[in-house]
């Protein structure tokens, strides 16, 4: 038993529904450009988080073998070597998306300089 044929119509109009909706989605992608409190906010978490999340599993290291300061150290260096590579991660990704904004905008023009003269 075979299937009769599609009506063109009909792939069309499923081709115009699948277009609107990739449209969609990609207008709910866009997002506002950074700002520098924003970017100082993403850094500064980032640090803060690594560095809280690697005392805390030094703590708790520290307190199930009973070796109080060697884990928590240990792994507060661990925490902040994290913080500083996930700081240098988001500045990629943010530079990126900035580049790539700025990918269609035209330059701004030169402005001569006094002291060049």
């Amino acid at each position: 038993m075979s299937l009769p044929p599609p009506d063109p119509r009909d792939l069309r109009a499923l081709g115009e529904r699948i277009n609107e909706v990739r449209q969609r989605e990609e207008s709910h992608k866009v997002r506002p450009p950074y700002t520098p409190l924003g970017i100082a906010g993403r850094f500064g978490t980032e640090i803060l988080g690594a560095v809280i999340a690697g005392a805390a599993i030094g703590w708790g290291l520290d307190w199930v073998f009973g070796t109080r300061p060697v884990f928590i150290l240990v792994m507060f260096m661990f925490g902040a070597a994290a913080g500083i590579l996930n700081v240098f991660r988001a500045a990629k990704e943010i530079n990126e998306r900035m580049m790539k904004d700025q990918a269609g905008k035209p330059m701004p023009p030169a402005v001569a300089d006094d002291e060049d003269d």
